[in-house]
């Protein structure tokens, strides 16, 4: 399955990029990556145009929160059902749209509190890499 993340902004911070850029490298044992890094400020129909076709995934404070089992099945899913793409969005400092948010396919929360969107990126890509490594049985996870 493809994954794409698209990101309102690059990281900034060298410990979030190389963080990002490492789970990024590791999640390509898995997946196809295609990362797309939008500038700040960016209008949404450039963002909208990046999520058609794709199952999208955005990330927001008010979303479904996962294990990281439950994330593993929710992707093992999606390929059992035969989604091709999805799609993960992570914002900038102003959150999303209401209308992005709308069109999205889910909404999903790291939790209650709010991440920069620098550590966003990296929490995302460390958490794909750990989902997927549960659904290959690879001894990174551990219970």
């Amino acid at each position: 399955m493809k994954l794409k993340i698209i990101t309102i902004g690059e990281p900034k911070l060298s410990f979030a990029k190389e963080g990002f850029e490492e789970y990024i490298r590791r999640l390509n044992a898995f997946h196809k990556i295609n990362v797309v890094h939008l500038k700040d400020g960016v209008n949404d129909e450039r963002i909208l145009s990046e999520i058609s076709n794709t199952f999208c995934v955005v990330l927001d404070e008010n979303g479904k929160e996962f294990s990281s089992k439950e994330l593993a099945y929710f992707l093992d899913e999606k390929a059992v059902q035969g989604v091709s793409e999805i799609c993960f969005v992570v914002g900038g400092p102003n959150g999303h749209s209401d209308e992005l948010k709308d069109k999205a396919d889910k909404l999903w929360s790291f939790g209650k509190m709010t991440l920069p969107h620098d550590l966003a990126m990296v929490v995302l890509s460390e958490a794909l890499y750990r989902a997927s490594t549960i659904n290959v049985n690879h001894p990174y996870h551990r219970d």
